[in-house]
């Protein structure tokens, strides 16, 4: 199924929250959707890891990496990991690396922009929080939809 967020806000007029436009595609998949799996982490993705690595059951990986543009919270290694383990996307609020791998990947990946730097490495931050950014609120087991028009979320599964 394709997701076309324009399409999903004008079907299910005030079910839709929209986030500001602030993000950036660079994963294989343009558009992409799930239900929310949070992380919050700062400059570590070690939970990053630990997350993709787990079976995503075609769920989105929202990481609010608190806008941090000075390392990358996802790389080709870890994206490679959310392909093999199901996971339909990953929303990093900050920065990824490898985006010219990640691009080739069927995996949905939004982010801030991209950086160099490795992340360290200490297991620090918070999984199954809600997280906020961009003006609304990520909550596990919501569902949150990408496409190039923009990031939106609803407390429930949204249809055409």
């Amino acid at each position: 199924m394709e997701i076309q967020t324009a399409d999903l806000c004008d079907a299910n007029e005030g079910k839709a929250k929209i986030c500001a436009p602030m993000f950036r595609s660079f994963g294989g998949k343009a558009s992409f959707g799930g239900q929310i799996a949070t992380l919050k982490v700062f400059e570590d993705n070690s939970l990053v890891r630990s997350a993709l690595e787990s079976p995503g059951h075609d769920k989105v990986l929202v990481v609010d990496g608190g806008g941090s543009m000075r390392c990358a919270l996802v790389g080709d290694q870890l994206a490679l990991l959310g392909v093999k383990n199901g996971w339909a996307g990953v929303i990093v609020y900050g920065c990824i690396r490898d985006s010219k791998a990640i691009g080739k990947m069927d995996l949905g990946v939004f982010a801030l922009g991209t950086h160099p730097l490795k992340s360290i490495k200490k297991g620090a931050g918070d999984a199954g929080l809600v997280v906020t950014f961009g003006g609304i609120s990520f909550t596990p087991g919501h569902f949150v939809y990408a496409d190039e028009d923009g990031v939106i979320i609803s407390e429930d599964a949204l249809l055409t």
